[in-house]
């Protein structure tokens, strides 16, 4: 029997999400979704491919120009040295992705050093391969970046890989070339393997990088590297992610998962992302820039919005709001919850409308924080902030 299942834990984002459900006129400050919607181009690559009944079952790892579009993307804008088509794979969404990229690399009892704080579902797919995820702690410090010395102590004989996301999902922070040098180090000497989550690639702001370690010398061989359309393109709802796979036989076994999980993805979406790949690309930039400006805006308006009770600096990346919650406050509810991280998001969703996810979720180091999402349009963020005012 799957007991296993028993111990893999839904991500509170769930339940935040079905509380919305409840609140009048939120503001949906919660979800990892910009406001933007997709390029033309998409749309305009989805109506064809109804038009031209593009309804019918297609290949398990993905429909060959989307393939094709998307090794060139890898190799050309990554600098991953992908041999062609055959390694790349299309998946429903990100989070499928890390799904597909566990169940084929992990056996029951490898561990793998998991970021803390982080994405909720990385763990659960961890469990869900019968694994073992071990945190390593990042830093506000350091920009929310491991300390490197600390994470190559934390290798034992049972460390299969090493997980990064940068940039980060909850925290913005994003790896330096010097980390991943030193990652490359770490990986090559232990003989361990990389899940490299970039669903944010297109989210750093000051003059920061994305930098995929995929494109060391070396390190593609023992890399996956984990993609998405969902922020780039403004279609989280389209559910398209993809991967890479270098190894024969974990590409074999990956590509099972996709058959036993979803046969194929939906081939219109399918031919929606290429229509993303082919169409102008400023969108992109587009969205990134604006993303930086309403990111300026909500971190100037925010000390006085939330009585100096919610701080942090400007993230390097991703669209998040990672904020450090003062840790004299008591919530005013009578069943607040005793983690300071979810009586604060409680009391912002039941209180002010505004949804928001406690850093408890995210993992240990992320309590007695807050991850409050400003892709949201400027009214929205506006009607957030003035809330927030009203009621803290």
């Amino acid at each position: 029997m799957a007991r296993f299942l028993d111990n893999v834990p839904f991500s509170g984002i769930i339940r935040i999400r079905d509380m919305m459900y409840s609140v009048e006129k939120p503001f949906r400050l919660d979800q990892g979704d910009v406001s933007f919607d997709a390029p033309e181009s998409v749309k305009d690559a989805l109506r064809k491919g109804i038009a031209e009944n593009r309804t019918h079952y297609v290949q398990t790892t993905g429909i060959p120009p989307l393939l094709t579009l998307l090794t060139e993307k890898m190799r050309n804008t990554n600098g991953i040295p992908i041999g062609g088509p055959e390694e790349v794979m299309v998946t429903n969404g990100g989070i499928h992705a890390q799904y597909i990229a566990c169940l084929a690399l992990l056996e029951p009892g490898d561990e793998v050093l998991v970021p803390d704080p982080n994405w909720p579902p990385t763990v659960s797919n961890i469990l869900a391969a019968q694994a073992v995820p071990v945190p390593f702690p990042v830093y506000e410090s350091l920009g929310w970046r491991p300390d490197m010395d600390e994470l190559a102590r934390l290798i034992t004989p049972k460390t299969k890989a090493i997980l990064i996301n940068t940039p980060s999902n909850p925290t913005g922070g994003v790896l330096t070339r010097q980390d991943l040098d030193a990652l490359a180090a770490l990986v090559t000497e232990h003989n361990l393997w990389v899940f490299s989550d970039e669903a944010y690639e297109d989210f750093v702001f000051d003059g920061h990088e994305h930098l995929s370690i995929a494109a060391w010398p070396g390190l593609y061989e023992r890399t996956i590297p984990l993609y998405t359309f969902s922020k780039s393109y403004a279609m989280t709802g389209l559910r398209l992610g993809y991967l890479a796979i270098k190894d024969p036989k974990i590409r074999e076994r990956a590509r099972k998962v996709i058959f036993c999980t979803t046969s194929n993805v939906s081939s219109l979406i399918q031919y929606g992302a290429v229509g993303a790949l082919e169409g102008p690309q400023d969108v992109v930039v587009a969205f990134r820039d604006e993303c930086a400006a309403r990111r300026d805006m909500f971190y100037e308006k925010l000390p006085q919005a939330s009585k100096g009770l919610l701080t942090g600096a400007h993230p390097a990346g991703a669209f998040y709001a990672f904020v450090k919650i003062d840790p004299e406050w008591r919530s005013p509810l009578a069943d607040a919850p005793e983690s300071l991280s979810w009586a604060m998001a409680e009391f912002l969703i039941k209180r002010a409308r505004i949804g928001c996810i406690p850093g408890a979720d995210f993992g240990s180091h992320g309590e007695g924080h807050l991850r409050l999402c400003f892709a949201r349009g400027r009214e929205e963020l506006a009607g957030a902030l003035a809330s927030m005012e009203e009621h803290l």
